[in-house]
Parts: structure tokens; sequence; C-alpha cells
């Protein structure tokens, strides 16, 4: 009971301090809303004042001093940003800051906050964007500008832009060196008349999770001032730039070009391990991989402008194209030098030879006690294959192959090439001080060679463009 009794009380001690606190809120506006109307008949007395004899097509202090304008600029987003066409959007609040002497007052009000519809009854600097391409000031629900001065006679001007400006993306750095940029240039007033400064602090970004930077990374910011000299007007601009530090995020071009193009290099080493008489099937899989490559290198061409200067990833595709063709290119050399190796070739013609034959009872199968032709020392490595014996009007010939006939790497021989084609030629005086390699077992070679120097390739490349 007692416990029920509290609860009935505190529910009623709330109850009642959310109606104190409402009839406070009641009160609170109700005592504005009868506030005297004194501030309103001074504020319009002192703007009425100010305005009564003000020039808006003349700029503070005119024939006396420069005029210096302060810039601010708070970003609000950046994004989306095209890489084919070099251009990016950007959502900024610009403020500008100067002093007119013509808009002091003397009153109690320090600073009068003033909507759009007083900055036109003044005068406002002439900036402009260099870089922009199109800018839209936003105009809902009304539009977004705020005016004050101050009675000393500062001004502050402040409006919300999207720029839609051009950029000059640095693509042959891969995943780092990218920057964006935004210039702010005064476009009637030369450097002795009107002075543009940056305000300690004065550029500052909102909460990123809104930015639509959806391939970049943002990391930092940075501002400068530049005087630029036009021959035309014989005078000096002062130009303001706000760079935007970006870096590449690497998973869309990694899924859609780099695994696919290291895949496909990969596939053409399969013919490593196939028979070298499986001609059809080691040529179509060579081509089919070629073809591939120029598709993804044209696919990737796609996502990226026309640069006259070579990007990261024309470097890497360009590369595996080198590598599918090259395994191509193997098997037709494998080809050619196995042809070669079953067919020697002759250089000299055939000699016959005749000879008598000892007796009538002469079988042909039988061999002659003595050759004319035949020495003792006779080899088999000298003459070349072992004679035939053919009969020609009741004559029997000799059938003899000259030495040529015969592989042409045999030893002693003066071969002039680095490659051995032949089982024969795997010994011999040719070799001394030369380098033997067995074309017949290219293939093993090439098992080794392509998957070390792609995997070289690759830490070299990686290491080069995400660190160096």
């Amino acid at each position: 009971m007692f416990l029920h009794a509290t609860w009935i009380m505190m529910l009623f001690g709330n109850i009642s301090q959310t109606v104190a606190s409402e009839d406070e809120y009641d009160d609170v506006t109700v005592n504005q809303m009868l506030a005297p109307k004194t501030h309103e008949t001074d504020t319009t007395q002192i703007l009425n004042n100010l305005l009564k004899e003000y020039d808006k097509k003349l700029r503070p202090d005119i024939g006396v001093k420069p005029t210096v304008i302060d810039v601010d600029i708070y970003i609000n987003s950046i994004g989306p940003v095209s890489s084919i066409n070099m251009e990016y959007q950007i959502d900024i609040i610009f403020a500008q800051t100067w002093t007119d002497s013509r808009l002091r007052y003397n009153s109690t009000k320090k600073i009068l906050t003033l909507n759009s519809n007083m900055v036109g009854l003044i005068w406002l600097p002439d900036t402009i964007f260099r870089n922009s391409k199109s800018a839209d000031s936003h105009w809902i629900t009304t539009p977004n500008q705020l005016l004050r001065i101050w009675n000393d006679g500062k001004i502050l001007y402040t409006l919300r832009l999207t720029i839609n400006a051009e950029c000059q993306l640095q693509l042959e750095g891969g995943a780092k060196g990218h920057w964006l940029m935004i210039c702010v240039i005064t476009d009637g007033y030369p450097r002795d008349e009107m002075i543009y400064k940056w305000r300690k602090n004065s550029v500052q970004a909102a909460d990123q999770k809104s930015w639509r930077l959806y391939q970049f990374d943002f990391m930092g910011l940075r501002n400068t001032t530049d005087i630029i000299k036009t021959t035309a007007a014989f005078c000096d601009y002062v130009v303001m730039s706000v760079y935007f530090d970006l870096s590449r995020r690497m998973g869309y071009f990694t899924i859609q070009t780099y695994i696919p193009c290291i895949l496909t290099v990969v596939l053409s080493w399969v013919s490593f391990w196939i028979k070298k008489d499986a001609t059809p099937a080691r040529t179509a899989l060579g081509i089919t991989t070629v073809l591939t490559m120029t598709t993804l290198s044209t696919v990737a061409r796609t996502s990226l402008p026309r640069v006259s200067y070579v990007t990261a990833m024309d470097l890497f595709v360009t590369v595996c194209f080198l590598f599918v063709f090259a395994a191509l290119m193997e098997y037709a050399t494998l080809n050619y030098y196995s042809y070669s190796a079953r067919r020697p070739t002759c250089n000299k013609t055939k000699r016959l030879t005749s000879f008598h034959m000892p007796s009538n009872n002469w079988h042909p199968e039988s061999k002659p006690t003595q050759c004319p032709i035949m020495s003792p020392n006779y080899s088999v490595l000298d003459v070349g294959p072992p004679p035939t014996v053919i009969t020609l009007n009741n004559s029997m010939y000799w059938q003899e192959f000259d030495d040529a006939c015969v592989y042409e790497c045999l030893d002693g021989k003066d071969c002039q090439s680095f490659f051995c084609c032949y089982e024969e030629c795997k010994d011999g005086a040719w070799r001394k001080g030369r380098v033997h390699i067995d074309i017949l077992e290219l293939d093993a070679y090439s098992r080794v060679f392509f998957p070390t120097s792609f995997l070289l390739f690759n830490v070299v490349y990686w290491v080069g463009y995400l660190y160096l």
C-alpha cells in the first residue's frame, strides 16, 4: 500500500513538472510575442539611414585602399567523382567577410542579422570559382543566404552552393596521388584594389559519412594563395585554392580487372602441361586467352579517361597480355622445332657406287666380302645410315647417303645454333662455351619461368604503386 501511494505521488510529481515546463515554454513564447516593437523600429531606422545615400555600385574605400576579403569554406559533402570526365561535385557553405565603412552605425545593437532581401541592396564582391563548370545556389525554402552587419561596418555574407568543378586526377600513380581542387578568384578587381585572404582554420569539413566518394578515400585538405598575372589586363589577381587529397580504393578495379587478368594469365599456363602433340587443344587455349585479355583491356579502358600517359592499370593489363601472348608463341616455337627434329634435311644428293658380283650364285641379301667404298674403320657416325643395295640393268649398286643427310648437329660439326633440336646433339665439341637449351624440353622450362617471372612482376608492381 505504501509503495502504491509512493508510485502515485511520483506520477503526479512528473505530471506537475511537465505542466510547469509547458507553462514556462508558453510564457516564454508569449513574452517574445508581446515584446515591445522598439527593437524593430530601431533596426528599421538604422537600415533606412544606412541605405539613404548608399551606392552599391562602388566598392568600399574606393580610391583609398584595397578591400580585404576574408574567405571561409565549410564543406558539406564531396562527390560523386567522375574519373572519365575529370570532374566532381561539391556542396559548400561559402562565407566572405569584409569591412564597409559606409555601413557603420551607432546603436546598442552590435549585430544586425538579415535575410536575403538585404543582399541585393549593398555592395558584394564579384567572386567566381575559376574551375567550376556549373554552380547552383540553393533556394529552398528560401534563398540560402545570410547577411550580418556589425556596428563597426564589418559584413559577413554566407551562401550555400553546389558546384560541378573540373579536376586533374593523376592516374599514373595507381592508388595514390589524386587530388581535387577548387579555385576562388575575383573577376573584376585586381590585387591593388581587392585582396583575398584565408582566415585561420578557414576550411572545415563536415562528417564524411554523408560524402559520396565511392571509389576514393579522403586523406586531408590544404589551402593555398597564389598570384597570377594576365598580359591582357596588365595586372595581378589573387587566386585562392583548396586541394582535397584522395586515395583510390582498389576494391572495384581489383574485382573487375585485376583478378580476371591474373586468372587469365594462369589459365594460359595450362597448355604447358598438355602434350605437344595435342595441337588443336593447345592452339585453342592460347587463342582463347589472348582474345580474353583483349576484351578485358578494352573494358578496363572504358572506366578511365583517355589520357596520353600510361596509367597503372594500363601497365598491368599490358604485361598480362604479353604473358598470355608469350605462352601462345611458346607452343608455336615448340611445334616448329619438334617437326624439324622428326625430318632431318639433306643438303647433298645420293651417290650410287657400282660393283661386280663375285659369282652368279650371289644372293642380294648377302653382303660382299669387300666393298670399294667401305674401309675397315667404317662407322655409322662417319658416313650416315647403312647403305642399301639396288639392282639396275643386271648390275648391283650400293645406295649411300652423304654426311649431311644425317642430323646437322653431330659431334665434330661446326654448329652455329645455341639451341639443340635432336637427341644426338646433346653432347659434342660444338657445345664448348655455348648455352645448351633443349627445345624439346621447352614446356618444362616454361612451367618454371612463367610463374616465377609473373610472381616477381606482381611483387614489384603492387609494392611500387601502393607504398612507394
